[in-house]
């Protein structure tokens, strides 16, 4: 049956129409709330790193070619446009379902009652009516079919490239040259369990095999063992060996079968056997130290005061108290070379790496467990700069803040090859509603210096994270006097270096 000239140009008019309140009806929803659009972008593993310019694109492009689609004259561009269009739009959802790292929540506007897979055979079915508008067109009567082949195949070549460069580009900007932008892939971690420890001194000291191991400042001889679903499995009295130390920061670190005890300012540490409790005394010559954290049962790193009293990393021997090696040029100064090199410290047992993660900028530094340098990485904030004011007290020869500074990162852990960093400061898309109901918790991979993704872990009664610890299934954070657990998903789980 021969299709009639007529039929041809009311179809490539109605299809045009169609296309037309498509585009106008969805750029309009955009714009009136064009923030939400801008967040949403944010969050696509695609258009993360370039969320800002293609806001605005997109906009200006679908009243464009809603425009062209309205006057006869640009009426087969405006239909050559929609084809390409649609098809970028389709090619962009089949990487995000095969190939993307995590699948983002759907866009609203017409179709936020579709999932991405209803979206998907959408977008082929407008593709396929642009193309099939073009071909019944009467402007193409007298030319052969040829030509418009050959411009929709250079479309479709072009989309490709297009998509898959930006989805690479995008990729390596968001993991590697952030620029402030945070991912929040759907659920990477439920909250499962929330139970009352009725103190607000808790904090975790170690963790194996199901196991939680909470020390406490009020009751630092006393070790509390949970199971992962929050219960109390034993409480532990710790018999020091020798009391005469006048102690005044004990901190607890079990490492099974053994726990430690150490107090920096005295400087002492115990060592003793979960199995029957009794701290002994190690060595009374380690030199005094700020923060620890265990290697193993024979080695600690320290962080201890230079000659010209700047933060200094070391490895001690516990077993004599000697210091095996100072690492002079992993802590950068910027300043003074104490607040501005304040920070956290973590170890990684299975990957044997330590990392020391800056309170007041965006840096961390890796090293194995001798100290030597594997190489710095960076969060993705942008404060390079320690943003800090220091003053001199003379009456107490003291240096203290003049200013309050910018704190970056709060509190951090790390397990297997996964840092995780509570930040302290909103990113460029971030809701700022959520930050009064939540902490916000950035995850890094330390091997390949790459920024993965965030989540965020809800306050309880207002009250921020204390501190929190990571294992192969799950998220445990200490607030206030809570405690809770959020299961990890197979989104994040499937991070982990195996």
């Amino acid at each position: 049956m021969k299709v009639t000239a007529t039929f041809k140009e009311k179809f490539t008019i109605s299809i045009s129409y169609l296309f037309i309140l498509l585009f106008v009806y969805s750029a309009v929803s955009k714009l009136l709330d064009f923030h939400n659009f801008q967040i949403q972008l944010a969050q696509s593993p695609l258009l993360t790193a370039f969320a800002t310019y293609i806001s605005y694109a997109v906009l200006t492009v679908e009243f464009a070619i809603a425009i062209l689609l309205s006057i006869p004259k640009t009426r087969i561009i405006g239909l050559f446009s929609a084809f390409g269009l649609m098809l970028l739009l389709t090619i962009y959802i089949y990487i995000i379902l095969n190939y993307s790292s995590f699948v983002p929540c759907s866009c609203g506007g017409i179709l936020e009652n579709m999932n991405w897979t209803e979206h998907l055979i959408f977008n082929i079915a407008m593709v396929i009516l642009a193309a099939t508008a073009l071909y019944l067109s009467n402007d193409w009567q007298n030319k052969p079919r040829f030509y418009i082949s050959i411009r929709l195949v250079a479309i479709s070549l072009l989309s490709v490239v297009l998509m898959a460069g930006l989805f690479l580009i995008s990729e390596d900007m968001v993991q590697h040259r952030n620029n402030f932008v945070r991912r929040f892939p759907p659920f990477p971690a439920k909250r499962i369990t929330v139970e009352n420890l009725k103190f607000n001194s808790f904090y975790f000291a170690g963790e194996s095999n199901g196991k939680l191991f909470l020390g406490n400042t009020s009751a630092p001889a006393l070790i509390t063992t949970l199971d992962t679903a929050l219960q109390v499995i034993t409480t532990q009295h710790i018999k020091i060996t020798d009391t005469l130390f006048k102690f005044h920061n004990i901190q607890l670190r079990v490492l099974p079968p053994h726990f430690y005890l150490f107090d920096g300012t005295v400087p002492i540490i115990f060592k003793g056997n979960l199995s029957d409790g009794k701290a002994v005394l190690q060595s009374r010559k380690i030199p005094g130290f700020t923060k620890a954290v265990l290697i193993d049962s024979a080695t600690i790193i320290i962080r201890t005061l230079s000659n010209t009293r700047e933060n200094l990393l070391a490895t001690v021997n516990l077993n004599d108290g000697q210091i095996k090696k100072s690492a002079h040029e992993l802590l950068q100064k910027q300043i003074d070379g104490l607040f501005d090199t304040d920070g956290t410290m973590q170890y990684s047992q299975q990957q044997r790496k330590f990392v020391y993660l800056y309170y007041y900028r965006n840096q961390y530094t890796v090293s194995d467990q001798y100290l030597n340098l594997v190489h710095r990485g960076n969060t993705i904030d942008t404060t390079s700069k320690a943003k800090i004011k220091i003053a001199y007290v003379k009456a107490k020869k003291q240096r203290v803040f003049s200013a309050p500074p910018l704190l970056v990162n709060r509190v951090s852990a790390i397990h297997n090859n996964l840092l995780f960093v509570n930040s302290t400061l909103p990113g460029r898309y971030d809701e700022i509603k959520m930050w009064k109901n939540a902490n916000v918790i950035d995850v890094y991979d330390i091997l390949t210096k790459s920024y993965l993704m965030s989540f965020y872990i809800y306050k309880i009664d207002g009250e921020k994270i204390d501190d929190f610890i990571v294992t192969n299934t799950h998220f445990f954070a200490i607030i206030g006097s809570n405690i809770v657990s959020y299961k990890l998903a197979a989104t994040l789980k499937n991070k982990y270096n195996n």
